[in-house]
């Protein structure tokens, strides 16, 4: 059954070519006007506030009561992905009319970072902080010191303990990760061994690991496959690149290369300069270069959890809290795996930023 909640009166030669792929790629596709103009909302996900997800649709309130003062960390802007979701935040941002001060750490090796952007965040006096957590633990003392302060935080895209904060928006990653193997599956010819090495992300992320398990679960339906190891690493295109270079190094019997987008981007030119065409590339999620690579065959396939629409969520969640008006604590975008059959559906103004737009950090309500 479909619920619906419009609660309203709203990263030598490889390396160069893997960075200047990724580069290229970034500004190659800008989306048609007419995606542009699709209407974000409602959008199809999952309540999951009761524990099950339950199919829904989220609309946004129209306008906040007051140009209310939000806080948001985000890991990094290093790919198009977060750029994607900071996207989202600013367009809904406007939209409500609330002010927004956004601040990335760098990298999911910079934690102490992201503390110290939190500590900041709560010493501006916001009315809520909208966090996308380098580590849900880590950051779990900052969360009971916002909540004793009466300050709601809402986490967006990157996965939290259970009920660590009021409300939240994440795909279930497990999820994502499954149908990313069952997309491999789908275009694998019966009989055909799948030799794996996957490259899932950093370590004590918490969505990296469950991206990971649910492709391993995925892939387990057949006999046929392995994985031969599993790389972690954060993840920009250098760190990626050097750990697929190694990877063709110590398995050369792999054929198969599963892991982040930047894994994708580092593995297309890596693979060419090995002279590996046999090679298939599968990214567990989405951004700019991967839709590019998939236009051009250089990949098989990502997986999107809608970026955009995640941010625009996230804002409204921080708004419905400082209101005191109906929420959904766990939001869960619906996770879909993208190959060439299946792009031409895709709604792409809640997956990427448009390629003209350029990143801001500060919104000013009128």
């Amino acid at each position: 059954m479909t619920s619906t909640i419009c609660l309203s009166p709203n990263r030598l030669r490889p390396i160069r070519s893997a960075l200047g792929l990724a580069a290229l790629s970034l500004a190659a596709t800008a989306m048609t006007p007419a995606a542009a103009e699709t209407p974000w909302f409602p959008m199809k996900v999952y309540d999951t506030s009761s524990g099950t997800p339950k199919a829904a649709e989220y609309t946004p309130l129209p306008k906040a009561d007051k140009p209310y003062k939000l806080c948001v960390l985000f890991p990094h802007m290093k790919d198009s992905f977060w750029v994607a979701v900071a996207y989202g935040i600013v367009k809904q941002a406007e939209t409500m009319n609330v002010n927004m001060n956004l601040y990335e750490a760098g990298g999911y090796e910079n934690l102490p970072k992201q503390l110290s952007q939190f500590d900041d965040c709560m010493a501006s006096g916001p009315d809520a902080i909208i966090v996308g957590a380098i580590s849900g633990a880590g950051l779990s003392k900052k969360f009971e010191e916002a909540k004793a302060k009466g300050v709601p935080v809402v986490g967006v895209t990157n996965p939290l303990p259970p009920n660590a904060l009021p409300a939240a928006n994440y795909v279930d990653f497990v999820a994502m990760g499954e149908v990313t193997g069952e997309g491999l599956l789908a275009q694998t010819k019966s009989g055909d061994k799948l030799n794996i090495v996957t490259f899932p992300g950093p370590a004590g992320s918490g969505w990296a690991e469950s991206f990971n398990e649910g492709f391993k679960k995925a892939v387990a339906k057949n006999p046929n496959a392995k994985v031969l190891a599993e790389k972690f690493g954060d993840s920009g295109v250098a760190v990626q690149l050097q750990l697929i270079q190694d990877a063709l190094q110590a398995y050369p019997g792999m054929n198969v290369i599963w892991g982040t987008a930047p894994t994708a981007e580092a593995a297309i030119g890596a693979v060419a300069e090995a002279g590996r065409s046999d090679l298939k590339i599968v990214s567990s999620y989405e951004n700019q270069a991967m839709l590019d690579a998939l236009n051009r065959g250089d990949i098989l396939a990502f997986a999107t959890q809608y970026p955009v629409g995640e941010g625009a969520i996230a804002i409204d969640q921080a708004v419905r809290l400082i209101e005191k008006k109906p929420v959904m604590s766990l939001v869960q975008p619906v996770a879909a795996v993208i190959d060439k059959t299946t792009v031409p559906k895709l709604q792409m103004d809640l997956v990427l930023a448009p390629a003209s737009w350029t990143p801001v950090y500060s919104v000013k309500a009128k």
